[in-house]
């Protein structure tokens, strides 16, 4: 059974989320502040933890944050009630792999909880390739290291997974729905502005200190690395 990590200091939303995540198969445990949920992060193996902004002790952003610096693999859901694009840059910044506003629909929830969990599911033995060399750049799927130039470039999960499916399909244009079913899963429901934010990223990590830029615009179409 799937464990899920709950850091919300609403009681009232909190027991919505533990009976309607128990009636779905997930086993839950629940915290009411920040430093609570580092502290139990760090002492267990959870498959997904949803992650209040605004708590006492700590707030949602910084124990993701330090969460994710320890346990970079970890997947984090960020609940807010500020549905403002900066705050939401703020909780991906700090590692976070996506956010939902309060209210939410429980549904669009739960196809986000599966769309994360899945994205840190071991590989199957099928999937593991050797690494992936695109002109000076080279991504390993086995150690998840990605180095340009022989400069090593430390990404995040998602930022990884973006990285290796543009370059798995390099030389074709990709859209962004095509991207976020790839990359997010094709139940992902949030809005597909998401790729460009981490595009953005990949392109600050991958493309800006170098002469030669691999990841391209093509307008009104999508992305691609050529």
């Amino acid at each position: 059974m799937q464990h899920i990590l709950i850091a919300e200091d609403d009681q009232k939303i909190t027991r919505v989320l533990e009976l309607q995540l128990k009636y779905a198969g997930y086993h839950t445990v629940a915290v009411s502040d920040g430093k609570a949920a580092v502290s139990y992060a760090l002492a267990h193996d959870c498959d997904l933890i949803l992650m209040d902004v605004m708590m006492p002790e700590l707030d949602g952003i910084t124990a993701a944050k330090h969460i994710k610096s320890i346990k970079p693999r970890q997947a984090i859901i960020i609940l807010t009630a500020k549905d403002d694009l900066d705050d939401i840059i703020t909780g991906l910044d700090a590692g976070a792999d996506d956010y939902v506003t309060k209210p939410f629909i429980f549904d669009e929830l739960l196809a986000r909880i599966r769309a994360n969990i899945r994205k840190y599911a071991p590989l199957q033995s099928e999937e593991i390739h050797e690494q992936i060399i695109y002109d000076d750049l080279v991504i390993d799927p086995l150690t998840f290291e990605v180095s340009r130039d022989h400069q090593a470039i430390e990404l995040s999960k998602t930022e990884f997974d973006l990285l290796r499916y543009l370059v798995i399909n390099r030389e074709i244009v990709l859209t962004r729905e095509q991207i976020l079913d790839q990359v997010w899963g094709f139940d992902y429901y949030g809005s597909p502005n998401i790729v460009d934010v981490y595009i953005k990223y990949l392109r600050d990590k991958i493309d800006r200190p170098f002469e030669r830029k691999l990841i391209q615009t093509v307008r009104g179409r999508g992305y691609v690395i050529k």
